[in-house]
C-alpha cells in the first residue's frame, strides 16, 4: 500500500460522518402524519391536526428550525375523536374533521358524535393559519370549553433528525393580552427568532402554553376560532386575514400550474397517482428571485439540494422547463468561487446542499453551503443542454455560459483528482460526507467482500455524468460560436467512453461496477450505478442489454422497483438506505436510460412496479424510497421508517418514466414534438396529453395501446410545431 493511500485510509477511518445519516427513533411511518409546505416554511402534523410529541419530525419549521413544538386541541379536557384527514387537491390546505367522544360533567352527558369540528390549515409566507369550525348537532344549548396547548422548542433540525448540542441560546416566552403569546429564542448564532401565536376571538383565559375558549352554542348553531402562528427570523411575516390568505394561497398555487402540460388517462387509479405526483412537485416548489426551485423534501430535505433539483427539473423537462431555468440560475448563482475545505467547496463546484438554521450558521454541521456532492456539477451541465435542446432559449443559455465553463474546468482539474481522466471524489476534511455520490451514505461504496472502498473514488454513474455533460457543453459551444472548443469537448467525451468501457465493464458481472477506488481497483459489485450509465449515454448498446437484464434480474428487481444493491451482495440488506433500498428517481433515471437504448419494454415493467408501488401508498404518493423485500401477493411495498414523504425527485419520477415510455422529444432546433417508438405500460389503455410545447407552439395527443403497439392522434395544434411520430 502507497503512503497516499495508507492517509486515505486513515482519514476515511477518522471521519464520523455516518452522524449525518438519518436515525431510526424518528420514524415518520409509525402514524399517519400530514404535512404542509410553502416557500421556506413548512409544518409536519399528525392525523388528528395535532402537533403532539418533540421526539418526531411533528413540527412547524421555518428555515431549519423548528418554531412550534407543541399544538394540540382538546375539547372539555379530552382528545378529540378522528373522523376524516385529508389534504386539499392542489395540496394548498388540510382538512380534519373530528367529533366529541362521550362526555360526563356537572352539566349532565354530551353524547358521542354530536359536536363536529373541522380544522383547516394551511401556510402562506411564513405564516401558519387554522380555522377550527364547530357545529352544534343537539337538540339543546351546549357549553363548551376548547384548549389549544402549545409551545415552541427552536431545535434545530438536526437537532430534531437526532443529533446532540452542548449548548443552546437563550429562550424566553411573553403574554400579550388579550389575544397574543410570543416565544423568543437567541441563537448562539445571534440570531433573534420569534413564534408569534394569535387568536380570534378572545380567549377566555391566556397563559404561556394554552388559550381557553367557553362557548354556547344552540341547537344547530356554528360559530369559528382563529389561530395563527407566525415565524419571524430577521423581519416581521405578514398576518393576514384568515380567508384573505386561504385566497392568495389558493391563487398562488394555481398560477404556479397554469401553464404546464397535463397527463389523463383512463385508469382512475393512475389519475390519482399522477395528480399527487404534481400536486407534490408543485408544493415542494418554491418561488426565488431566479425562478421556481423544488425542495427536495419533508420533513428533513425542506431547502435547496443541487442534486435533487437538477433530477428534478430534467424529469419535468417535458411538462415545465421553468423549473430548469429557476434550478440552472439559481445554483449558478450558489456556485463555488474558491477552495474552502471545510464545506469540500472549488472553483466551479455546484451546490450540494445550503440551511440557514443555527447549527449551519455556526458550522456545527458543514452544510450551511456545501459542496461536497461530486456529481451535481456535471448533472448541472446536462441539465442546461437539455433545457436548450427543449426550449431553445439561449439568451438563458448565453447567461449561463460562465457557469458551464467554470464547471467544465472544475471538472477537468479539481474533479480529475488524479490527473486519470476520471472524476473522482474524497472527504477533504472531518466534517465532510464520506461518500458524495447520490448514495452519500458512509457505508453505500465497498468492496465485493465487503470491505470499505477507499482513497479517491470513481463511481460508475458519475463517469457517465462527465461524458453527457461535455456531448451537451460540445452542443452549446456550436450554437455559441465556440467551434475549437466544441470539437475539443467531442473528443473528450469519445476518450472518456472508449476507458470506461475498458476500466468499468465486467463481464463475470454482466454488468459495470459500482466504482474504482483510489488504487483503481473495481469494486465488483451489482448495483443500481450502473443503470446511470445507460442514463447518460456512455454504455455501448450490447453493454446496455446486458446491464438491463442484469438490473431485471430476480436478485436485482424486487417487483417493485430496482434495488439499489443486488440480492446476494456482500451488504444487502433491504431495509437500508442505499445497500439494497428502492428509490423511485433512481428507478426513473435507469428507465429513462432503457428507453434511450430503445429497451422500451424493460423501462414500461419499471414503470409498472412503480405504478403498483404508488396505488397502494396512502395518498398515492410515491416516497422519496421503500424497502427492497421481494413482492408477495396481496401485499403492498415494505416502507422505510424515515423516508421523506413527499419527496421532489420520486414525484417527478412519475413523468420522467412516462415522457421516456413515449419516447417524447422536444427538439426545438427542428420546431417539432416527436414521439418515437411509443410504448404505454399494462396498466395504461389510454391517455390524453395537453399543452405540450415547443417554442411558441403546443399540441394536445390522444394515444391508445393496442396490444404492444400505440396509436398516436392529434388532438389539436397550436402554432406550426410540426408533428413526428416514429414506429
Amino acid at each position: 500500500m502507497t503512503m497516499d493511500s495508507e492517509a486515505s485510509k486513515n482519514l476515511a477511518e477518522e471521519l464520523d460522518t455516518a452522524r449525518y445519516d438519518l436515525v431510526v427513533e424518528t420514524s415518520l411511518v409509525g402514524e399517519s402524519l400530514q404535512n404542509l409546505k410553502d416557500g421556506d416554511s413548512f409544518v409536519v402534523l399528525n392525523s388528528h391536526g395535532d402537533i403532539g410529541s418533540t421526539n418526531t419530525a411533528e413540527g412547524l419549521f421555518y428555515r431549519d428550525t423548528r418554531f412550534l413544538s407543541k399544538l394540540e386541541l382538546r375539547f372539555q379536557g379530552r382528545k378529540l375523536l378522528l373522523l376524516n384527514s385529508s389534504s386539499h387537491d392542489d395540496k394548498a390546505a388540510l382538512s380534519v374533521d373530528l367529533t366529541n367522544p362521550e362526555i360526563q360533567d356537572d352539566l349532565g352527558t354530551l353524547p358521542r358524535e354530536t359536536i363536529f369540528l373541522q380544522r383547516t390549515k394551511f401556510l402562506f409566507k411564513g405564516v401558519f393559519y387554522e380555522r377550527l369550525s364547530l357545529r352544534n348537532f343537539t337538540t339543546c344549548d351546549r357549553k363548551l370549553t376548547i384548549d389549544y396547548r402549545f409551545d415552541a422548542d427552536f431545535r434545530d433540525l438536526f437537532e430534531v433528525r437526532g443529533l446532540n448540542r452542548e449548548k443552546r441560546g437563550h429562550e424566553t416566552s411573553r403574554i400579550s393580552p388579550p389575544d397574543r403569546v410570543e416565544f423568543l429564542y437567541t441563537g448562539l448564532d445571534d440570531v433573534e427568532r420569534q413564534t408569534s401565536i394569535a387568536f380570534a376571538p378572545v380567549p377566555k383565559f391566556l397563559e404561556a402554553n394554552r388559550a381557553t375558549f367557553e362557548l354556547v352554542l344552540r341547537p344547530g348553531e356554528k360559530t369559528s376560532i382563529f389561530l395563527t402562528v407566525a415565524c419571524n427570523e430577521g423581519e416581521q411575516a405578514l398576518v393576514l386575514d384568515f380567508f384573505r390568505a386561504y385566497r392568495a394561497s389558493r391563487r398562488a398555487r394555481r398560477a404556479q400550474t397554469r401553464d404546464i402540460a397535463t397527463v389523463e388517462s383512463l385508469s382512475e387509479l393512475f389519475n390519482e397517482v399522477a395528480c399527487r405526483a404534481t400536486s407534490d412537485v408543485y408544493m415542494l416548489t418554491t418561488s426565488t428571485s431566479f425562478g421556481s426551485y423544488p425542495y427536495a423534501g419533508v420533513p428533513w430535505f425542506s431547502t435547496i439540494f443541487g442534486r435533487d433539483g437538477i433530477l428534478t427539473a430534467m424529469f419535468m423537462l417535458w411538462m415545465d422547463p421553468s423549473i430548469a431555468r429557476g434550478v440552472l440560475r439559481t445554483l449558478a448563482l450558489m456556485q463555488a468561487s474558491e477552495v474552502d475545505r471545510s464545506s469540500d467547496a472549488q472553483p466551479g463546484k455546484i451546490l450540494h446542499e445550503m440551511r440557514r438554521g443555527e447549527m449551519a450558521n455556526l458550522g456545527e454541521v458543514p452544510f450551511g453551503r456545501y459542496y461536497g456532492s461530486v456529481d451535481s456539477t456535471p448533472l448541472f451541465i446536462m441539465l442546461a443542454g437539455m433545457y436548450l435542446d427543449a426550449t431553445g432559449d439561449l439568451e438563458t443559455v448565453i447567461e449561463l455560459w460562465p457557469n458551464i465553463c467554470a464547471a467544465l474546468r472544475w471538472m477537468d482539474d479539481y474533479g480529475d483528482r488524479d490527473g486519470d481522466g476520471y472524476v473522482e471524489y474524497q472527504a477533504e476534511s472531518n466534517g465532510s460526507l464520506k461518500n458524495q455520490g447520490w448514495k452519500d451514505s458512509h457505508d453505500s461504496i465497498f468492496h465485493e467482500d465487503g470491505t470499505d472502498a477507499v482513497g479517491s473514488i470513481a463511481l460508475c454513474e458519475v463517469q457517465g455524468y462527465v461524458f453527457a455533460a461535455k456531448r451537451f457543453a460540445a452542443q452549446m459551444a456550436a450554437r455559441l460560436g465556440h467551434h475549437d472548443m466544441a470539437a475539443e469537448l467531442k473528443e473528450a467525451a469519445e476518450k472518456l467512453r472508449l476507458r470506461f468501457e475498458a476500466d468499468f465493464w465486467d463481464e463475470d458481472l454482466g454488468t459495470y461496477v459500482m466504482a474504482l477506488d483510489g488504487m483503481k481497483r473495481p469494486c465488483r459489485v451489482r448495483s443500481s450505478n450502473a443503470g446511470h450509465a445507460l442514463f447518460s449515454g456512455i454504455a455501448s448498446l450490447e453493454h446496455a442489454k446486458r446491464v438491463a437484464a442484469t438490473l431485471l434480474s430476480r436478485d436485482g428487481f424486487s417487483g417493485w422497483g430496482i434495488r439499489t444493491l443486488a440480492q446476494g451482495e456482500a451488504r444487502y440488506n433491504p431495509m437500508s438506505y442505499h445497500n439494497g433500498s428502492i428509490w423511485p428517481h433512481d428507478n426513473a433515471a435507469i428507465a429513462i436510460g432503457f428507453a434511450q437504448y430503445d429497451l422500451k419494454e424493460e423501462a414500461a415493467r419499471v414503470f409498472e412496479g412503480l405504478f403498483d408501488a404508488a396505488k397502494g401508498q396512502e395518498m398515492r404518493r410515491l416516497p422519496e424510497l421503500f424497502c427492497g423485500f421481494i413482492r408477495k401477493p396481496g401485499r403492498g411495498p415494505t416502507p422505510y421508517p424515515v423516508a421523506c414523504s413527499p419527496q421532489a425527485w420520486a414525484a417527478s419520477a412519475t413523468f420522467g418514466i412516462l415522457g421516456a415510455c413515449l419516447g417524447l422529444e422536444q427538439a426545438h432546433s427542428e420546431n417539432e414534438i416527436r414521439f418515437r417508438r411509443p410504448t404505454m405500460p399494462r396498466f395504461l389503455d389510454e391517455i390524453v396529453l395537453r399543452n405540450v410545447k415547443i417554442g411558441s407552439s403546443s399540441a394536445d395527443f390522444r394515444m391508445h395501446r393496442y396490444g404492444n403497439d400505440v396509436a398516436t392522434n392529434v388532438l389539436d395544434r397550436r402554432g406550426d410545431a410540426k408533428i413526428h411520430i416514429v414506429k
